[in-house]
């Protein structure tokens, strides 16, 4: 009976972190705790393109939530433009390269737009469903206020989250190799 509680107790460990091993292969549940898997998302670019979530694996992807009514999102832009620029070329442990995966809580497609150009959002990966707060991508990641952000690794790994402002800085640097 011991060694039974044992084997829970330890399997219980294992499954609150996000991993689960079963005969040598090693499987990530998707959440959205840190060290989960990231749940795909596949949303339509402005130029009517689906963009998986998925298609960017390999690089270091900052999912940011946004919209262009949001003031403090739109505050928050610059910070977000600048670790672009800076650290887009870098390479992390298992991620060459950082880029932004932006999913907007816009229902106006020219609002969004003119707010990517007008705040100078230079990466390739806008997305939206143009539901605003009904985006299935936010009701996904459980998605109360903007902005809002998950940062996730080379294979689609949440490695921090909530990152505004310097703390995008120091967690990009500090995952930079």
């Amino acid at each position: 009976m011991r060694n039974k509680f044992k084997l829970f107790a330890f399997l219980s460990v294992m499954l609150s972190i996000g991993y689960v091993s079963a005969a040598n292969n090693e499987k990530v549940i998707t959440g959205l705790e840190i060290g989960n898997k990231a749940p795909e998302i596949k949303l339509m670019s402005p130029q009517g393109e689906v963009i998986a979530l998925s298609s960017l694996k390999g690089k270091m992807v900052l999912i940011d939530f946004w919209a262009s009514w949001c003031g403090p999102c739109r505050r928050e832009n610059p910070s977000v433009v600048e670790a672009y620029q800076t650290y887009k070329d870098k390479n992390f442990d298992n991620a060459k390269g950082f880029t932004v995966y932006s999913v907007s809580l816009d229902k106006n497609k020219d609002r969004w737009v003119a707010a990517i150009g007008e705040d100078k959002l230079s990466w390739s990966y806008h997305v939206s469903d143009l539901l605003g707060w009904s985006s299935k991508a936010a009701q996904v990641y459980g998605v109360r206020g903007i902005p809002d952000n998950f940062l996730i690794d080379g294979d689609g790994i949440i490695v921090a989250k909530r990152l505004r402002g310097p703390y995008l800085e120091a967690a990009l640097k500090q995952l930079v190799k």
